[in-house]
């Protein structure tokens, strides 16, 4: 009897723990915060986590790629209306051409940096499916108090 409690107890001490490897998204000011067990990682370290399930890296992957695409366009294109901007203040000749063209590539980064959000938010929620679908909705235990000649007694079905 003595080892059905301890079964009992070390089986609802790990249930809660089940779940430990989920990813946790939060929106943040620019951008999103994941977390993976109360640590704050980067989009790296993301893709490295999601290597074990196929789907969620391809999304991620290409999360990755549009996200790099982004920042590559909006930093030129920031950089040439900064330019501009910076000899206009100067008193030097402004080329507002290259401002406008600086305009447009931040102008098509803009989409692209949110298209890269919603693949890698996507990646995270199927990464996330995919682990609850393993761990907690097949570990669904049912406890019955169950009486015979020996006396009374503890089951546990999984």
């Amino acid at each position: 009897m003595k080892n059905y409690i301890l079964i009992l107890v070390i089986a609802l001490s790990i249930a809660p723990f089940c779940n430990a490897q989920k990813i946790e998204t939060e929106k943040v000011f620019g951008g999103y915060k994941y977390t993976h067990n109360d640590k704050l990682i980067s989009i790296g370290d993301l893709a490295s986590i999601m290597e074990s399930n196929t789907d969620a890296f391809e999304l991620i992957k290409k999360g990755r790629t549009n996200r790099s695409f982004s920042a590559v366009l909006g930093f030129v294109g920031g950089g040439l209306v900064g330019w501009t901007l910076g000899n206009s203040l100067g008193g030097g000749e402004a080329n507002w051409t290259m401002a406008g063209i600086g305009a447009g590539l931040i102008a098509i980064a803009i989409p692209i940096s949110s298209s890269s959000n919603k693949k890698i938010n996507q990646a995270v929620e199927l990464y996330n499916a995919s682990f609850n679908a393993t761990s907690s909705n097949t570990f669904k235990p049912e406890f019955k108090i169950i009486a015979n000649d020996s006396g009374f007694g503890l089951s546990m079905n999984f």
